[in-house]
């Protein structure tokens, strides 16, 4: 079965197209959850965009679900995309934030 590092680990190669940070260190990702369901796990994430504008609000989270349900033990997957909490450059991780010159 998967694990939360699992999860996050295939998330981390996942990148915003106009961001050179991958879209967990950016702090798009607000909450990843499991449960058990016939053929294995359903993982259910939580996750916002940079903005409700962004030009990929379709495909980023239809990728996200595609790249987890695609893992090893995943049944089935599901992403809610949300706009409360808003995000900030403070979500970031201080690897994003250097990487992006905000440090």
């Amino acid at each position: 079965m998967p694990s939360q590092q699992d999860v996050i680990t295939v998330l981390k190669t996942i990148f915003d197209p106009e961001i050179p940070v991958d879209i967990y260190e950016l702090g798009l990702i607000y909450e990843v959850k499991f449960s058990d369901v016939e053929g294995g796990q359903k993982v259910d994430i939580q996750m916002t965009l940079t903005s409700p504008n962004c030009p990929v609000a379709e495909s980023l989270p239809a990728d996200v679900k595609q790249r987890v349900a695609a893992m090893e033990g995943v049944a089935d997957a599901d992403v809610e995309v949300v706009f409360e909490p808003s995000w900030t450059q403070d979500m970031m991780s201080e690897e994003a934030k250097l990487e992006l010159g905000f440090l």
